[in-house]
């Protein structure tokens, strides 16, 4: 009786098969975090740029003029977008403000954050 010390070609290439899918996982894993990492990054750039043009406003301290304004903002080496919409309140001392930030992601245009606000007469 002859005992075989190593391994059969059918249990290497089931290994082999094993460690393909763990890697495939791994790597598609990676992919997640590394995307979710540039969503986060992106959408508190956008914050900062609508926090910016929100700030700006109120220090101009006079009730901003109704109608939409498009302002550039560069944060970071991206060029971001935030439009600025105004519009009346059923009370003439109050404005609403909706801040709308849009960049690039894969070379399509994306709404990247929207926040409103009211901002009153000082």
């Amino acid at each position: 009786m002859r005992r075989s010390l190593g391994f059969t070609l059918i249990e290497v290439l089931v290994a082999l098969a094993v460690v393909a899918v763990a890697l495939t996982t791994g790597l598609q894993a990676t992919g997640a975090l590394t995307r979710q990492a540039q969503r986060q990054t992106d959408q508190w750039l956008a914050e900062l740029c609508a926090d910016n043009e929100l700030t700006r406003l109120r220090l101009a301290r006079q009730l901003p003029a109704v109608g939409d304004t498009v302002v550039n903002c560069a944060q970071a080496g991206r060029n971001l977008q935030v439009r600025l919409g105004v519009s009346p309140t059923p009370n003439p001392n109050f404005r609403r403000v909706d801040a709308v930030v849009e960049g690039t992601v894969d070379g399509q245009l994306v709404r990247l954050l929207s926040i409103s606000t009211v901002q009153g007469r000082f």
